[in-house]
């Protein structure tokens, strides 16, 4: 086993032979397991990922639907596909008229995994209607692509009355679990948004259209460093986050951090990107609000300010700095040392 995943697992070697290989062989080289979590950004269980074992590279997030829907490996290696391969077809509007998934080329798409059962997505979805609107009236290409995730296809028409864009059929479940299997969805509502050219511009399509109402942003390129708000919170349950917590009274502290952590943030994205991983570690910079306090007393923080912390939802564990002036060259080492595992975790 080579590449990425050996950063993860050191030289240990599992056999594709059928040999068995016990996890406390791992634990015993002192492997932390909860590495493989934030190394896949594991959110659920049970999750299955298929990797490619040279690389280290996903091949699929979604292995269950893969085992459920190729139960005799036809499509081994079961690796990702284009987006107009896979959404190829007919696409329905709410009005019964259909179009052939061709119609999507040259447009930004955002791939709406939704369900009306689910009371986040109901109200996503009415913010959505607006920013689509808004969108379309802006003159851009734009279209969304409903995959449901409803229980019966009479709460798919009932929820699909609601939307102005397309969906893919109900009936037929194929495309949407390939769609599912594609982008790795392990819950909804999510928002994935595409290119022109049906590459992904963003995973978190939810966070941006609650954080841009007036779609001043769209198409929604990731930033390197975000500013901690309700909606965006939920990412913190996603891995690693860097969080520079701020005193937000005094003006322009925020985006003073912001600007501080921006060059370093950039620097591990790029190094990442370069390798085709996702980077291991999400920014962010923290005021004060209700929000952040809750967060604070969470994870048991003191209430200093600045205060730079990595913390570490999936492993219940943060780590410190506390520092009268932070700077570019204490945040780049805190982030190396936390990357290298030199770092001492204290519990949450």
């Amino acid at each position: 086993m080579a590449g990425a995943l050996t950063d993860v697992l050191g030289e240990v070697l599992v056999a594709a032979d059928g040999e068995e290989v016990a996890v406390s062989a791992l634990a015993a080289r002192g492997v932390s397991l909860l590495k493989l979590w934030n190394k896949y950004r594991v959110s659920n269980i049970p999750s299955l990922i298929f990797i490619d074992a040279s690389t280290g590279k996903v091949v699929c997030r979604n292995g269950l639907l893969v085992i459920r829907d190729d139960p005799e490996g036809l499509e081994f290696p079961w690796g990702p596909k284009p987006f107009s391969e896979v959404v190829a077809g007919p696409l329905l509007r709410n009005n019964g008229q259909t179009l052939d998934s061709s119609a999507l080329e040259g447009s930004h798409v955002g791939v709406y995994f939704s369900a009306h059962w689910c009371p986040p997505c109901r109200s996503l979805t009415r913010v959505l209607v607006e920013s689509y609107r808004k969108i379309k009236e802006a003159g851009q290409k734009f279209e969304i692509l409903f995959v449901s995730a409803d229980r019966s296809e009479d709460s798919f028409k009932q929820y699909f009355s609601e939307m102005p864009w397309v969906a893919v059929p109900y009936a037929d479940e194929a495309r949407r679990s390939r769609l599912n299997r594609l982008y790795g969805i392990q819950g909804i509502p999510t928002l994935i948004v595409l290119d022109s050219k049906g590459d992904v511009i963003t995973r978190q399509g939810r966070v941006e259209v609650l954080n841009d109402i007036e779609c001043r942003e769209f198409p929604w390129h990731p930033k390197p460093v975000l500013e901690l708000t309700d909606s965006n919170a939920v990412q913190l349950n996603e891995g690693p986050c860097l969080v520079l917590f701020v005193d937000s009274e005094d003006d322009g502290e925020s985006e003073a951090a912001k600007q501080l952590i921006q060059p370093i943030a950039e620097k591990i994205i790029a190094k990442y990107k370069a390798k085709e991983e996702e980077a291991p570690l999400l920014f962010f910079v923290a005021g004060e609000d209700d929000m952040t306090d809750s967060l604070r007393d969470y994870t048991n923080l003191p209430e200093a300010a600045p205060l730079l912390t990595i913390l570490d939802m999936s492993a219940r564990a943060k780590y410190v700095m506390d520092v009268e002036e932070i700077t570019p060259e204490i945040v780049e080492a805190f982030v190396s040392d936390f990357l290298a595992d030199k770092l001492k975790p204290e519990p949450i």
